[in-house]
């Protein structure tokens, strides 16, 4: 039998081999490491026998995000394991997957568990591991399954297991006396989870239905090295220093209301911030060939029927009545970007046309999933959809690539990317879907790329790139995307003249870069904790004149910097200067300028940097050729 691994190599195996038995082969240091493994791109545990010719990658917890959800998955099974020690058998399991960041249990309790129990659960957990207990998985008929569940008054079990198709043999895992209805895939012991921490716990409903019983839900994580936990412990307390709702408010950039749950209120500071933003999004998409639309907000519900929306994002949709006729609140552009391009013909010699749109949206989204502004019920995508000649789909998606490369640069970011294909629930041919994949793969091999494959997890019309940043504590942030989509211009009937004079269908782009403005400002709140860069900064400039002799020439240089375009603030209050300082610190404005005698006599300013605190006196020229540069460079 032949396995062939991830770097090409191919090495010959006895059939039936497991996977753990295959890494032993290959190296007895990564059977150590290896939490799962993908066999023809399927997750599995290492306990799967391989019985035929297949193309295998061992994964450890630090080559792939299923190596460490393989890891989590475990860890969720172990916290359970333990609650279920401590508390009795009357705590009922609900469910614990891993999740992007550690994992996560439900359980329904009679009485809610203490923070303060943190550390007993934690202790137990301790205990499990160094009893190094194996994990066994099988599998029951049907209704074995649920006759088991039953008699151990597993209710949330019973309801998942009688949901699935009659016939089909349900797979369950065990260490010591923890039986636990599950897919999978686990590591081979508990003694292989090294070091553990509980996080928080929660409400939340069962399956997310707020007309369900509430449970309690537990967040957790663990890692194969205690000073991995450690790195991971404090990058959360700088996360919570950083927090954007705390720093937004503080910095008085938005707000939230309860009158608009999921509805942010940007304030004066915060609209500089987010103009910033947007001007700087139209200028570098103008100078890269776009075009600017916007499109209504409302528009007749047999356009998102048409789309697909209405079919397969209903649930997420507002829909209002206007003249008794129904609509639909758009929950996404693409829609109206294709009324657009049918308002006219087009020939082959006007393609690629790129229309971007900064579009306000409305989705629907639960009240306990709603987070600041990076869970909320009206956001602005910087969208733009690019329709194009078929010869064409390679050379636009390379420009994609590179505006996003572009744009993360300036703002500081390095980022990842990740290539996802056809959902169970997908419209369109498989020629379309093969087309459209093998296109996205090449242009990524083309331009030497490295990616992650997301199997199934593309758009209902088409495969995606995803764009993953990493801000300046370590934690990800997908933003970016490009989708490759065959399925819309068809629904909508999009043609364009060929040179041989017959109508042909074009192909679409839809593509983000920040994603959502609220939620990109959210982001760069955290990630500079609140410092932005002077180009960003709502004041870039604080004068402070020391006695109200010194305010006329404070009102020159203001009247100065403007001029050049600073976004300079007086502070004219008849406070001493030490407090003002303070202030503009605590406001983290870039430049404080100190005004008194000696610099109203030399017509100096004396500058104090958020950075480098005391620069000293500088001519008022010379200053302002510094910031101006600072500011036209987007100076880090």
């Amino acid at each position: 039998m032949k396995i062939t691994l991830k770097d090409g190599s191919v090495i010959d195996a006895e059939k039936g081999i497991s996977v753990l038995d295959l890494a032993k082969k290959i190296s007895e240091g990564l059977a150590r490491m290896a939490t799962a493994a993908k066999v023809n791109g399927e997750v599995v545990d290492l306990r799967f026998n391989i019985i035929e010719d297949s193309e295998v990658e061992i994964l450890t917890f630090d080559s792939s995000e299923d190596g460490k959800k393989a890891y989590w998955h475990t860890t969720a099974h172990i916290m359970a394991q333990a609650i279920k020690r401590i508390y009795g058998q009357d705590i009922k399991l609900a469910i614990g997957p891993a999740i992007n960041n550690g994992f996560y249990y439900d359980f329904d309790v009679k009485e809610n568990i203490s923070s303060e129990d943190f550390e007993k659960i934690e202790n137990e957990m301790k205990k499990i591991i160094k009893e190094d207990l194996p994990i066994e998985r099988y599998t029951l008929s049907r209704e074995e399954a649920i006759k088991f569940m039953k008699e151990l008054h597993e209710d949330y079990k019973v309801e998942l297991i009688e949901e699935l198709p009659e016939g089909e043999e349900i797979s369950f895992y065990k260490q010591g006396e923890f039986i636990d209805l599950c897919a999978g895939p686990h590591l081979m012991s508990t003694g292989k989870v090294k070091a553990v921490k509980i996080l928080s716990s929660s409400g939340a409903y069962w399956r997310g239905d707020e007309h369900n019983k509430m449970l309690q839900r537990f967040y957790g994580i663990s890692f194969p090295k205690a000073n991995e936990l450690e790195s991971y412990i404090n990058m959360l307390e700088e996360a919570k220093k950083r927090d954007h709702k705390k720093l937004g408010k503080e910095l008085e950039l938005f707000m939230m209301a309860p009158e608009g749950p999921g509805f942010p209120f940007f304030l004066p500071k915060g609209m500089v911030l987010r103009n910033v933003i947007e001007d700087f999004w139209k200028d570098i998409h103008k100078k890269h060939g776009y075009v600017e639309i916007k499109t209504p907000v409302i528009l007749n519900e047999e356009l998102w029927h048409r789309s697909g929306h209405w079919d397969h994002y209903k649930e997420n949709m507002y829909t209002t009545k206007i003249d008794d006729v129904d609509y639909g609140i758009k929950p996404m552009n693409c829609p109206g970007g294709m009324l657009v391009y049918k308002n006219k013909m087009h020939s082959y010699k006007d393609l690629p046309i790129r229309a971007g749109e900064l579009g306000l949206v409305h989705r629907h989204e639960k009240s306990g999933e709603l987070n600041g502004l990076f869970r909320v019920r009206c956001f602005t995508q910087d969208d733009a959809h690019i329709f194009c000649l078929p010869s064409q789909i390679e050379t636009e998606v390379e420009g994609v690539i590179s505006l996003v490369d572009e744009i993360y640069s300036i703002f500081g970011f390095e980022y990842t990317i990740e290539l996802s294909t056809r959902p169970e629930n997908s419209m369109g041919t498989d020629e379309q879907w093969n087309t459209a994949e093998t296109a996205l793969k090449k242009v990524l091999a083309d331009m030497n790329l490295e990616y992650t494959l997301n199997e199934g997890d593309g758009a209902f019309y088409g495969p995606k790139i995803d764009f993953h940043i990493k801000d300046s504590i370590g934690r990800d942030w997908q933003c970016g995307t490009i989708q490759l989509d065959f399925q819309m211009p068809e629904r909508f009937d999009l043609t364009y003249i060929g040179e041989d004079g017959e109508k042909h269908r074009p192909v679409m782009l839809h593509r983000a870069i920040l994603g959502s403005i609220e939620r990109f400002i959210g982001v760069l709140i955290e990630n500079y904790a609140g410092a932005f860069p002077t180009w960003l900064a709502p004041v870039q400039v604080e004068i402070m004149p020391i006695a109200d002799s010194h305010l006329e020439y404070a009102e020159t240089v203001k009247n100065r910097l403007e001029e050049v375009g600073v976004r300079a603030e007086l502070d004219s209050r008849n406070e001493k200067i030490g407090y003002k300082i303070r202030e503009a610190q605590l406001q983290k404005v870039p430049y404080m300028l100190i005004l008194g005698d000696k610099e109203k006599e030399a017509n100096n300013v004396g500058v104090r940097s958020r950075k480098d605190g005391d620069i000293g006196a500088m001519e008022l020229d010379e200053f302002i050729a510094k910031i101006v540069e600072e500011i036209d460079t987007y100076a880090k």
